[in-house]
């Protein structure tokens, strides 16, 4: 019996489906890979050999590539995972080997207020608690490896401050590093929305001792922050991880010079950490199609793009793969399009913008629907003029698909909810801008609900493609900024902070400018740096307040507005509803 999304919630659906699961064996078969290619982890789940894999298959061409984005989202979510994974069963029922890459949740939303990212209703994937828990370890390892380069940090400023070069060179046989304390560029990371840890003090000596660390501020990031997530993101092989760990900047010596892992001679340890998860994770849809899951979610505070390694297997084993970006089109699909295309040198075929009739709604001017709250009346009542306000917001974003080259397709994610009226609204603002539209109701079907959604892709992939970059590594700094935040947000300008500049033309002096790309850190629940600003907003200007550096993942992140590198917990978290069964262990509760 197939259990219906409107009645039972999802970690029901997904317990059900977990029955009749296919043995990790049987699924790594059919995707094409040979039992050498493949590390199992207990009965449906699995790391997969890449560089065996992509040996192999060197000369095999590579399937169609797909890119799921979509509106700017509400503090909701509008489903893209599940349209991700909706799609890729759609596409499996028209005949076609397909395979999705998403991101791997992260414990501060999934016990936060958005619980798990595995989809929903039907069209998830499985096995819902290892993905949405500890899953691989992969999200352990880059926390472990990111905090592994701040102890020796610290241990080594404690160092220097209690020994003269003399004896430091005796105990440590290193060099001086003479490092900074008011410029360590880097905090610690933990997978927990933790506001409490945004700002802390560090090293505080127990009567007098000078062996309890070196007394400093620092702050937490989440993990999906670390710039360590970034390098999973992007790196092509083990020894590319591994050259780009060594680059990371923790701080700054006294003259200025960047502190790297490499001169802490830590890159090395922090790769071991990373030898398992550097391999992209593989499991199922519950219609037993192949998903495979690497790095971290969050493009409004990082690079939140699904891992270049995954693509590239993925592309060799199937007609078409679906990825997965971040938020909004002008968050995650501008970082796919400008920074992770860029590295990997792969070029889509298309890509879909998710929207909702809620989401159209929010930004016509219904109040923000909050999490674990009823929703407000606007939501749950048929009013056409909120959605056809709303849909300057869409028409926006799929402005910014077609900047790119490439044809974008509309999928209006069904809500038991919509009215026929209010679908009629989105369809003709659609195709009055000359873009495909899909009404999908995979959520509560699965696979024979995204049946128009796949079409309208396969359709889009047989479209020339003329995908360009938004800029090259010759537009300076600032200027490629101004370009985001006017021809993607809608910005009139750049107000960039005395900080900000002066770290910019810092930056502009570096050897390898050329090859850094832009991460922008921004809210995501607006085109805007201001999250109270819904629609499409006009007559504003982008503040950036700070810029970060990740030299590793050659990243240069600019900050705009009042955005934090670690979220917060809110007032009704999901952890509430999340228990166990003690007669049986299973876990219950996840959504």
């Amino acid at each position: 019996m197939v259990l219906d999304p409107t009645q039972h919630p999802d970690w029901e659906i997904a317990q059900d489906a977990e029955t009749r699961m296919k043995p990790i064996e049987t699924l790594a078969q059919e995707f094409g890979l040979l039992p050498e290619e493949v590390l199992a982890y207990g009965r449906h789940m699995a790391k997969i050999e890449q560089h065996a894999v992509l040996r192999r298959l060197e000369n095999r061409p590579d399937g169609k590539y797909v890119d799921v984005t979509a509106i700017t989202p509400t503090p909701l979510g509008e489903g893209k995972s599940t349209t991700t994974i909706g799609l890729v069963q759609g596409l499996a029922r028209r005949g076609q080997r397909s395979s999705a890459a998403i991101r791997q949740p992260s414990g501060g939303p999934t016990m936060g207020m958005k619980g798990s990212a595995a989809g929903g209703g039907r069209a998830q994937c499985i096995p819902l608690t290892p993905y949405s828990l500890n899953f691989t370890g992969d999200m352990h390892a880059v926390t472990a490896a990111h905090n592994l380069a701040m102890t020796a940090l610290t241990a080594r400023m404690q160092h220097e401050r209690n020994y003269d070069d003399e004896a430091l060179a005796r105990l440590s046989g290193m060099r001086r590093l003479n490092i900074d304390p008011t410029r360590v560029d880097m905090g610690w990371v933990m997978d927990f929305c933790a506001q409490s840890l945004r700002h802390v003090v560090i090293g505080l000596e127990e009567n007098g001792r000078r062996n309890d660390g070196f007394m400093m501020r620092s702050r937490f990031d989440i993990t999906a922050a670390s710039e360590v997530m970034s390098i999973l993101s992007v790196a092509r092989d083990l020894a590319d991880l591994r050259a780009r760990l060594a680059r990371m900047v923790l701080a700054r010596d006294r003259d200025g010079n960047p502190v790297t892992a490499a001169d802490l001679e830590v890159a090395g340890a922090m790769t071991a950490w990373l030898v398992d998860a550097a391999k992209p994770n593989l499991i199922q849809t519950i219609e037993g199609q192949p998903v495979l899951v690497h790095a971290g979610p969050f493009a409004n505070i990082a690079l939140g793009q699904s891992s270049i390694i995954a693509d590239r297997v993925a592309l060799k084993l199937s007609d078409i793969h679906v990825t997965e970006s971040g938020f909004g089109s002008e968050m995650g699909y501008e970082k796919f399009w400008n920074v992770k295309c860029r590295i990997s040198g792969l070029v889509p075929d298309a890509a879909v913008i998710v929207a909702t009739i809620r989401a159209l709604k929010n930004h016509g001017g219904a109040p923000q629907p909050q999490p674990g709250r009823p929703l407000p009346e606007a939501y749950t009542r048929e009013d056409v003029g909120l959605v056809e306000a709303g849909c300057a917001n869409l028409l926006h974003h799929i402005g910014i698909v077609r900047r790119s080259g490439i044809s974008p397709v509309v999928c209006i994610n069904a809500f038991a909810s919509d009215t026929a009226a209010e679908i009629a609204a989105v369809r003709r603002a659609c195709e009055a801008a000359g873009a495909r539209v899909a009404l999908s109701e995979h959520w509560r079907k699965g696979g024979e609900g995204a049946l128009e959604l796949a079409d309208a892709v396969l359709d889009a992939c047989q479209d020339e493609r003329r995908f360009t970059p938004l800029y090259d590594g010759a537009l300076p700094f600032a200027e490629r900024v101004e370009r985001i935040a006017i021809e993607v947000y809608g910005a009139d300008g750049v107000d960039f902070s005395s900080t900000a500049r002066k770290r910019l033309a810092e930056l502009q002096e570096r050897p390898d400018a050329a090859e850094l790309g832009i991460c922008m850190v921004k809210t995501q629940y607006s085109l805007s740096d201001d999250p109270s600003r819904k629609g499409a907003p006009r007559g504003w200007r982008l503040g950036v307040r700070d810029v970060l550096f990740y030299g590793g993942a050659g990243l240069v992140v600019p900050v705009a507005g009042d955005i934090s590198l670690m979220p917060g917990t809110g007032s009704r978290p999901a952890f509430r509803k999340v228990d166990v069964d003690v007669e049986t262990g299973q876990v219950i509760g996840l959504f």
